[in-house]
């Protein structure tokens, strides 16, 4: 069986659950706690050398790094298909997924991390709204890409699920998406329709 190395407010743990839960493969699952460090002891690091979650170990085959382990996931265990079947559509995927991963999740971390990891006098308000202007921008481009399109790519694919982690906590975190990005609004409805969405833990 699948054994997942996962830390249950990971957004990028979560990622690879959707996953599998949208490929309706069973795994065992093991939390690390990120609190106590256990992903820096020696154990773990002989599964990651990064000393970070998740990692996927499927018939000893150890995988790291979300976006590695939802591809391998992808090609292993082919149906549904998560990826597009032309090279162009799948670069296409690997752009929003490192879009996602390198540019949306710096701002929404910021506001994240000063909500949950500060006390209210301690976070740093400005910085706050100025993530929150920066990922408006964001969901500018994510409204040009939906255009004419259900999903970013037309049908489900990694790319959309890349997002869900983080959308999942909009409103927990005081994200509002302008009413006029329609795309982008019809998409998080859609994306909050699908059972993987409810799974998550939040």
């Amino acid at each position: 069986m699948i054994k997942l190395y996962d830390y249950p407010q990971c957004p990028f743990c979560r990622k690879v659950r959707i996953t599998l839960f949208e490929k309706g493969i069973h795994y065992e699952r093991i939390v690390i706690d990120l609190k106590k460090k256990e992903q820096k002891k020696e154990e773990f690091l002989r599964l990651n050398p990064y000393g970070k979650v998740p990692v996927l170990v499927d018939n000893g085959a150890v995988i790291y790094e979300s976006s590695i382990i939802n591809e391998y996931l992808d090609e292993k265990y082919p149906n549904p298909p998560l990826m597009p079947s032309t090279p162009e559509q799948r670069a296409r995927a690997r752009i929003l997924i490192d879009f996602c991963e390198s540019h949306f999740h710096v701002p929404w971390f910021n506001i994240y991390a000063e909500l949950n990891f500060k006390s209210e006098g301690e976070r740093n308000l400005e910085l706050i709204e100025k993530s929150k202007k920066e990922l408006e921008v964001h969901l500018q481009r994510l409204n040009t890409e939906l255009e004419g399109r259900p999903y970013l790519l037309g049908d489900f694919t990694l790319a959309d699920i890349s997002f869900i982690p983080r959308i999942a906590l909009f409103d927990t975190l005081g994200i509002k998406v302008p009413s006029e990005l329609k795309n982008v609004v019809g998409w998080i409805e859609r994306l909050q329709s699908r059972p993987s969405y409810s799974s998550l833990e939040l």
